[in-house]
């Protein structure tokens, strides 16, 4: 089969590799029916976080078994699956707790010696842990196969920053960035009430998809200037939550700024320096709570889905740019150029 392989910065080719078979009683192997490129894969092509020459790459995925172990109970082949962005064995007690991503023998797709999400098909571990159903009839609906690959990261990580900064019906919610899992921030504001929600961003293609998904208003400032910016819409205040999306110093700097007295801040950002931004004084001072990390989208999948499947909440618009494999590489530079927000696959 064909899949993606990184060889090094900014080198990314599709190639020929074995075919995944059955290993463990507890497999499946999947037919990819969408993939997609991640703003966290852009670390890697950019060579700031290492990968071995030749490693797969993806983590989000959705598609059809096409053969199940013998001790697989929840699945069969034919079925159509979405895939959170690693797997777990859901039997242990981090997997009880709803907190996959630290399960013992969990992992993440496209590690060394595992299947990535862009290629034809996957070997997926503990699939009964690890995998949800989608119902069959999604698989005609491209628009609806297209929200529900969000579900594999994007609008989990959102929803997991949004509980992380205490959104609650009427709050009033400021988001740090403007990528793919900002704006499914916004949309998971949304969703849990705020009456308010300040997205911060300067692409007006995506900001215009953040007023689509319930931002009220939109900061396109930076730094000081969107500090300011966001204290005079708020009456001097900042927000009761604030999503950080980003991962640097100057997005947490800015977010620890927009933050009102008491308030708290989710994030998702993967980490890039933005320890460095933040002030222990001024949070203790201000009494401002710092929640997040990895999302265990896992978790969220089953509520989420429901308002998928019936448009209540519709993340597709997130992707505005398609490929097939072939088109990854260009994929990646497209995203690197920031020209896409987010590239779909359809291998």
């Amino acid at each position: 089969m064909r899949a993606t392989t990184i060889h090094a910065p900014f080198d990314m080719r599709v190639e020929d590799v074995p075919d995944p078979v059955i290993q463990e009683s507890t497999d499946v192997v999947l037919r990819v029916l969408r993939a997609c490129i991640c703003g966290s894969d852009l670390w890697a092509y950019r060579g700031e976080s290492a990968r071995q020459p030749g490693q797969r790459i993806g983590h989000e995925f959705l598609g059809i078994v096409e053969a199940a172990g013998s001790d697989v109970t929840g699945f069969a082949a034919g079925d159509l699956v979405v895939a959170p962005f690693v797997w777990s064995d859901g039997t242990c007690e981090y997997c009880a707790e709803g907190l996959q991503t630290s399960c013992p023998r969990g992992g993440f797709w496209g590690s060394v010696g595992s299947d990535g999400g862009q290629g034809e098909a996957v070997r997926v571990p503990y699939a009964d842990g690890t995998l949800v159903k989608l119902p069959a009839e999604a698989a005609g609906d491209d628009r609806l196969l297209t929200a529900l690959l969000a579900l594999s990261d994007v609008l989990g990580t959102g929803h997991h920053a949004a509980l992380g900064a205490g959104v609650t019906k009427g709050s009033t919610v400021a988001v740090v960035g403007d990528g793919a899992v900002g704006l499914c921030g916004v949309l998971a504001a949304r969703r849990l009430g705020a009456e308010r929600i300040i997205a911060l961003g300067r692409h007006t293609a995506r900001t215009d998809i953040a007023r689509s998904f319930g931002a009220t208003d939109v900061v396109a400032e930076r730094g000081e200037a969107a500090e300011a910016a966001v204290r005079e819409l708020t009456g001097g205040q900042g927000a009761h939550a604030v999503i950080e999306a980003v991962g640097t110093e100057q997005s947490m700097r800015t977010a620890v700024g927009i933050t009102r007295d008491g308030g708290s801040i989710g994030y998702v950002g993967v980490p890039h320096g933005s320890g460095t931004g933040l002030d222990l004084s001024v949070m203790f001072d201000r009494n401002i709570a710092l929640r997040g990390g990895v999302a265990p989208v896992r978790a969220y999948i089953p509520e989420l889905l429901p308002d998928v499947l019936s448009g209540a909440i519709d993340p597709s618009p997130v992707f505005d740019l398609t490929v097939d494999l072939s088109g990854v590489p260009a994929g990646y530079k497209a995203m690197d150029d920031r020209t896409a927000l987010k590239v779909l696959v359809k291998p």
